[in-house]
């Protein structure tokens, strides 16, 4: 295979000419509107994430008191997860029926009116036991918003992209993550440094999921102003069962396609949650310090998803996803002794090293999901894989290695994560090169 082959130049039908000035201002709206959409939408989920962990055991499960009250606010993030490859299912649908542009618009309004109500959801001291089944069914909320995002955002980005730039351009939404939580982490810095601790437990927590209003007008107003992709206007047939048709006839790729996922996302749900709790419960270290390094590897994440993005192109997606998990098994191994130096620099360093992992293997792998499947129900397949490799990966791997940290201790959690990634690797061995496929595909 050659190198033009790998990075995706093969028979997809012509865009407009690659240096014209419409297609540049084309090609510049969809990635600002793929990186702002998408995160706007993360921001909204890891506010939720970063709250659970810093207030919402405080302030909603207080009542079942310590441990017990840390595992059920945690639990609360994991909700989202399960509730997310239902809502590929159903944006999937819609997506694949109606279009990439109607469903991104319908999944954002969700996420944000979810987020805003739980800025305004009343306490367990204002509500007693309904207020945390309010604050679940919220959750659940924008998990099927996040759920239906993620693919409608990589396939405005893929299916608009020039050819041998799909890595590239599946890269912009990519950044969601890392941006979003880099931004729901700072949020929640600046309020806690701004006000004491009363005031932040009091009313001090609600005020990013409040901002979320004005983030969510600006996401959809960008949305707004992209035409359909060119690959969905042009699609010859269409499915009208779109989750039937993906089982039935690329039921080995979806399964293939989801356990390539759970590597990089078990670090990447095991560092934004669990790291954190362990650096202030477990290591003593202070709050200010931890969410620092937190907004680091958020930054650490975004610059390592670009260069995952760029190389993608040059290589080819398999060599690099390859690569990266292999270098993921080994750093499962060293993550917990780096941390486990307790000191505010070595936290910072394992942070760093784990959402440098993660980055690097992200970019590629939401190309490789775009090029998996056929057409008719690419947007229903990447985003069922992506998020059954969210509940197997980003969700499990927290509670999991909680029960491993209290019962074999911190090594333990970083063999998981080496299982994980030694997982996925299996599986992108037998997936192949995806970067030589036409998107043009029935």
């Amino acid at each position: 295979m050659t190198r033009q082959q790998a990075s995706g130049t093969s028979a997809d039908a012509p865009p407009l000419p690659a240096h014209s000035p419409e297609q540049a201002v084309r090609m510049r709206r969809v990635a600002l509107a793929s990186t702002v959409g998408t995160v706007v939408e993360f921001y909204d989920f890891f506010i939720f994430s970063t709250a659970a962990v810093l207030v919402f055991q405080k302030v909603f499960y207080a009542q079942l008191g310590g441990a017990a009250a840390t595992a059920s606010a945690l639990a609360t993030i994991g909700v989202a997860f399960v509730a997310r490859p239902f809502g590929a299912i159903l944006f999937g649908h819609f997506g694949d029926r109606v279009g990439r542009k109607k469903t991104l618009v319908t999944s954002m309004l969700l996420m944000g009116v979810a987020t805003v109500c739980v800025g305004l959801a009343p306490t367990a001291a204002t509500l007693g036991v309904a207020a945390p089944l309010l604050l679940v069914a919220l959750r659940i909320a924008q998990g099927l918003a996040v759920g239906g995002e993620w693919a409608g955002a990589l396939l405005m980005a893929t299916e608009y992209a020039p050819p041998g730039k799909r890595g590239t351009f599946a890269m912009f939404p990519q950044l969601g993550p890392s941006l979003g939580l880099a931004l729901s982490t700072a949020t929640f810095l600046v309020t806690s440094l701004v006000m004491d601790d009363a005031s932040f437990l009091s009313w001090g927590w609600r005020i990013p999921f409040l901002l979320s209003a004005v983030l969510v007008g600006v996401g959809l107003w960008v949305r707004l102003s992209l035409e359909e992709t060119p690959v969905f206007r042009t699609q010859a047939r269409r499915s009208r069962a779109p989750f039937l048709d993906l089982v039935r006839t690329q039921p080995r790729e979806l399964a293939l396609a989801s356990g390539a996922t759970v590597g990089v996302l078990a670090f990447f749900g095991t560092s934004a949650t669990m790291l954190l709790n362990y650096g202030s419960n477990n290591l003593g270290l202070p709050r200010t310090p931890v969410l620092l390094a937190a907004i680091a590897g958020g930054v650490c994440f975004a610059v390592f998803t670009i260069l995952g993005g760029l190389w993608s192109d040059r290589v080819g997606r398999r060599p690099l996803l390859l690569g990266s998990h292999v270098l993921a098994v080994a750093s499962g191994l060293v993550l917990f002794p780096i941390l486990d130096l307790a000191t505010v620099p070595a936290f910072t360093i394992g942070l760093l090293l784990a959402f440098a992992v993660t980055g690097l293997g992200y970019a590629p792998l939401g190309a490789q999901l775009a090029e998996v499947f056929a057409t008719r129900y690419r947007y229903t397949g990447s985003g069922l894989a992506y998020n059954i490799g969210g509940v197997v990966g980003a969700a499990s791997a927290p509670l999991i290695g909680a029960v491993l940290l209290e019962h074999w201790g911190s090594l333990a959690v970083g063999g998981m994560l080496a299982v994980y990634a030694a997982v996925a690797l299996l599986c992108l061995r037998r997936l192949g090169e995806t970067g030589n496929r036409s998107l043009h595909t029935s």
